[in-house]
């Protein structure tokens, strides 16, 4: 039994600027998925910087309140919400709130860093 406890995975910056702690990688630990999964964190009135994935990914919202581009497409979003970004497509989020934006990634397959593209 795999049971990971958020407050013990190290945070570190992503190259789009929000703040992660890993979850689950496949590549780091005998797990049979295909997925990773993180926590992020934006503080308030901070935003990601725009990016692309080679592959398919997921926000769930747990906390706060945003604002989610992808592409040319802009919506609000807040707790409870999930959010399909497809592959190839250009994303980035903004806390507009004044608290913490927090949120899951789920990527399919798993994330890595020459799948990704930081485009500022």
């Amino acid at each position: 039994m795999l049971i990971r406890r958020i407050e013990d995975c190290e945070t570190f910056t992503a190259g789009d600027g929000t703040s992660l702690k890993e979850l689950l990688h496949p590549d780091k630990e005998a797990l049979a998925i295909r997925y990773s999964l993180a926590h992020a964190t934006l503080p308030p009135q901070a935003a990601s910087r725009p990016h692309r994935l080679a592959t398919s990914e997921v926000y769930y919202i747990l906390s706060g309140e945003g604002l989610m581009h992808i592409d040319e497409e802009e919506n609000s979003v807040r707790g409870g919400d999930v959010v399909y970004i497809p592959p190839g497509a250009t994303q980035w989020i903004k806390n507009t709130g004044n608290a913490d934006l927090t949120f899951l990634c789920i990527v399919d397959p798993a994330w890595r860093i020459t799948d990704e593209e930081v485009l500022q």
